[in-house]
């Protein structure tokens, strides 16, 4: 297993009792099935990622990601994908996956009240993050009996990338002060791990931050790169 996490993830460590959390680079390849690739190729990569993280074929949770603050509860095996961009595990039983190429990937986990850990793995695009995904998901976990949060936030385009409209930018700090970025130029842009980690700070969750700028490094998928790129994966999981 820590040979092929560490071939396929661009980080990852165990942060619990067989709890383990990650972020895989550009060697898992892509993991979306909405981008144009092959579906079958996807799922064999599904399939390889699911062996390496040592949980059962076929329960890795993924979501139909659109930019919402539409929080999920993980389903079983075989019930399809919610539209959602967050998804829960109250027992931390369920793999869970968020698929990113710039947008601020954010996992999560807490104490739950039987002794298992309540999990979450959240999609923090601009417009989710600003209507407050974050907040929903932790309230949720804190709903479902999770105490003593904490929050792994990925590879995510930079401040200094992630150029934007001046009016866009206007709008964006006027939500959330700590996305205010300028670009290496001197143009108007926006943080958005800088406004993740303050909004879950806030909330009273503890936070790191894994380095890894999307668009400037090629072992991530960039969007902003390359509009036809694959996306790469958050992943929160305990071993089968």
């Amino acid at each position: 297993m820590t040979a092929g996490l560490s071939r396929m993830f661009w980080w990852h460590r165990q942060v619990g009792d067989n709890l383990w959390a990650g972020f895989t680079n550009t060697s898992a390849g892509n993991l979306a099935l909405h981008v144009g690739d092959d579906p079958d190729a996807v799922l064999k990569r599904r399939a390889e990622l699911e062996a390496v993280m040592g949980v059962r074929p076929g329960t890795l949770r993924f979501m139909n990601q659109v930019h919402s603050a539409e929080v999920a509860e993980a389903a079983g095996p075989g019930t399809g994908a919610p539209t959602a961009d967050g998804l829960i595990s109250g027992d931390g039983a369920a793999p869970l996956a968020v698929m990113v190429a710039d947008c601020v990937p954010v996992l999560l986990a807490g104490a739950g009240p039987d002794g298992r850990p309540v999990t979450a793995a959240v999609h923090a695009g601009r417009r989710g993050l600003l209507d407050n995904i974050l907040p929903v998901a932790v309230d949720r976990m804190r709903s479902a009996g999770g105490t003593g949060l904490r929050a792994w936030i990925g590879p995510c385009v930079c401040g200094q990338c992630y150029e934007v409209p001046a009016a866009m930018q206007a709008e964006s700090v006027a939500l959330l002060p700590a996305t205010a970025a300028v670009t290496r130029s001197g143009t108007p842009a926006l943080d958005l791990p800088a406004g993740a980690q303050a909004q879950l700070a806030g909330l009273g969750v503890s936070v790191e931050r894994v380095g890894g700028c999307t668009l400037e490094n090629d072992q991530l998928f960039s969007h902003r790169r390359d509009p036809a790129t694959g996306r790469f994966a958050g992943v929160i999981w305990q071993r089968s």
